[in-house]
């Protein structure tokens, strides 16, 4: 049986239902004022579906406010099967599919894909390689920065044109973190590194210089020289990472095929929600939409903020 059979995705009284277990799992409370006692639902013939009442501020409420729902006209049960989609798969999908596929405009499918992608982006700061974990941190490239002029710059790798990203795999907890930086210099990348990894942790990169200073303040710093044709000796290696850039740019090519440089960040809070919440670690497409769902409290993005 279809999952798309299940009432949240074709009812909408069950839609709302299914969201509050989730964003209200410890209890609803009053948006305007926290009120978590006196609140109760609203059942006229004419009330809208969800919404609630605070008998302490006396202000009407639904489950939407202060979520990425917020201001949305779309059913909610629209939305379960868009959040349902995007969650499960694994490159991503498309404004043009979700357009087709949900009955809605394209700019309201596009709006909403942004929307659930500030709803992936995580939360967690904990330092990556506690307890002498191994962490990978590789750079890659995409895209064409059109800010940056041909000769504008030092060449480089030959990748100076390009959208640059940095990402860092903790190998014992099989997760992921990326980000987009304005450049590959070690003063720019070195902060970063120290930022998000234990000082326990054993750093795993390649022969780039830019890592080789900052490779002093960990445990170990194990470099795999790629320039060589080594791609790997013992535990020394960044192949997981060069996994995880495979998937992200299958995405980002095949899928979405092109990114503005101020929407990257959001495309990679996607990717890296769903290789943090992938199969490999024992997390169904249904857990991985429900985990997104647990997560669309206090990211609330306008259509004005958002940037078109």
């Amino acid at each position: 049986m279809s999952v798309f059979n299940e009432p949240q995705f074709h009812n909408e009284e069950a839609a709302y239902e299914f969201v509050e277990a989730r964003v209200w799992a410890k209890g609803r409370s009053c948006p305007h004022c926290g009120e978590t006692e006196r609140t109760g639902k609203l059942n006229g013939k004419s009330t809208r579906i969800g919404v609630y009442k605070c008998y302490s501020c006396r202000k009407p409420f639904t489950v939407k406010i202060g979520t990425i729902f917020e201001g949305s006209h779309v059913k909610m049960h629209i939305w379960m099967q868009a959040i349902y989609l995007i969650a499960a798969s694994k490159k991503g999908i498309s404004a043009n599919q979700l357009h087709r596929t949900l009955g809605v405009t394209l700019k309201t499918a596009w709006f909403m894909g942004h929307r659930i992608r500030e709803a992936m982006r995580s939360d967690d700061l904990t330092p990556f390689g506690g307890n002498g974990g191994a962490v990978e941190v590789d750079e890659t490239f995409i895209g064409h920065d059109r800010s940056i002029k041909p000769y504008g710059e030092k060449k480089g790798r030959g990748y100076h044109h390009k959208y640059k990203v940095l990402s860092l795999i903790d190998r014992t907890t099989g997760k992921a973190r990326s980000m987009v930086v304005d450049d590959l210099k070690a003063s720019t990348l070195g902060p970063i590194v120290v930022e998000n990894l234990d000082r326990e942790a054993r750093l795993m990169t390649d022969e780039a210089s830019y890592y080789t200073q900052v490779g002093k303040h960990f445990a170990e710093h194990g470099i795999v020289h790629h320039n060589r044709g080594e791609y790997g000796r013992g535990d020394i290696y960044t192949n997981t990472i060069e996994g995880f850039f495979s998937i992200f740019k299958r995405g980002m090519k095949g899928v979405y095929q092109h990114c503005a440089k101020r929407h990257l960040h959001r495309y990679l809070a996607e990717f890296d929600f769903r290789y943090n919440n992938r199969a490999a670690l024992e997390i169904s497409d249904r857990e991985r939409a429900e985990n997104l769902l647990r997560s669309v409290t206090g990211k609330r993005l306008t259509y004005e903020t958002v940037g078109v």
